[in-house]
């Protein structure tokens, strides 16, 4: 527990996090079917715990309520306004299994769940009711991943108290199932193309309805089969993909459009927060400036406990 950075080989936990990607949408979807919309999904994120990763608080026919994965004791909770509380285990199952307890715990609670059951963004996505695929839950490497979900939010969340202008929260993603922070410029962006599997374009056009530099901390598969930051900009200006960045590790993906920088690259460092920030400081910049922000409008002094913003 003591180790801020641990490894996360994604060979050695990749059908944990496969698994665990799927039972996050199941989660995720309770709050997309109750919570009226936000602007970019905002809605529906996942927050950082001091357990694990939990929802924002939900409402439903007069009860408030909040469910978490509680990657200490490997349980999932759900913790009610009326001081009704109920967990689930956290161990081996198929998601077909974990989806009929979690809506039954749900039915046994009065919460309707009204959750779409196929998973979203993830090619041939199988119906969570039909997934006797998926069924691997490896404690160790749920919490390695936690921990560092909370190491990065830390740096995130240093970055987003640098920015004046329009920015996200630190947040996570169940859909992409990455932690991220974005950055706007202000301005409106051309129609995204959308193409994203099983996610509406509808909901594509309007997260990307402006111009962003978007950072953040994925977990690998695919193109990148290891643990990753990422950086990039929409629509990403003419010459990003060229731009020099920070540490040297780092690089550009043509295939994903985006800077990555190996997630071992950090946790090897003499210093990684310093590397880390040095990623997402000369990415933002090279978005900015490429993009011609008005750095001078958007961007301050990092922040400092209890030390206000000085204002002229």
């Amino acid at each position: 527990m003591n180790d801020h950075w641990p490894e996360l080989p994604y060979e050695a936990w990749k059908d944990t996090c496969a698994t665990l990607h799927l039972w996050t949408q199941i989660v995720g979807k309770t709050r997309l079917a109750l919570a009226p919309w936000l602007n970019h999904s905002w809605h529906v994120t996942f927050e950082v715990t001091a357990r694990g990763l939990g929802t924002p608080l939900i409402h439903a026919q007069e009860r408030h309520f909040q469910i978490e994965f509680d990657f200490n004791e490997h349980l999932l909770w759900l913790r009610a306004s009326d001081g009704d509380s109920r967990n689930l285990s956290l161990h081996p199952m198929s998601v077909a299994q974990f989806y009929d307890r979690y809506l039954a715990l749900l039915s046994d609670v009065g919460i309707p769940h009204g959750i779409n059951g196929k998973p979203n963004e993830i090619l041939d996505a199988i119906p969570f009711c039909e997934d006797h695929v998926h069924a691997a839950y490896d404690a160790v490497y749920a919490n390695r991943f936690w921990r560092i979900l909370l190491a990065s939010h830390e740096i995130f969340s240093s970055f987003r108290t640098a920015f004046l202008g329009k920015a996200s929260p630190v947040h996570f993603f169940w859909g992409s199932f990455d932690l991220a922070v974005t950055r706007f410029s202000g301005r409106q962006a051309p129609p995204h193309p959308g193409g994203i599997p099983d996610l509406p374009d509808a909901v594509v056009r309007e997260a990307y309805s402006h111009e962003v530099s978007s950072a953040g901390f994925w977990p690998g598969g695919g193109a990148i089969d290891y643990p990753a930051y990422y950086s990039y900009a929409y629509p990403a200006p003419e010459g990003f993909g060229t731009a020099p960045i920070r540490p040297a590790e780092a690089f550009f993906s043509a295939p994903l459009g985006e800077f990555i920088l190996p997630y071992d690259a950090v946790r090897k460092a003499a210093h990684p927060t310093r590397h880390l920030m040095a990623f997402l400081e000369s990415t933002y910049s090279a978005a900015a400036e490429l993009g011609r922000w008005d750095r001078a409008r958007l961007e301050c002094s990092p922040g400092v406990p209890r030390k206000p913003r000085a204002v002229d």
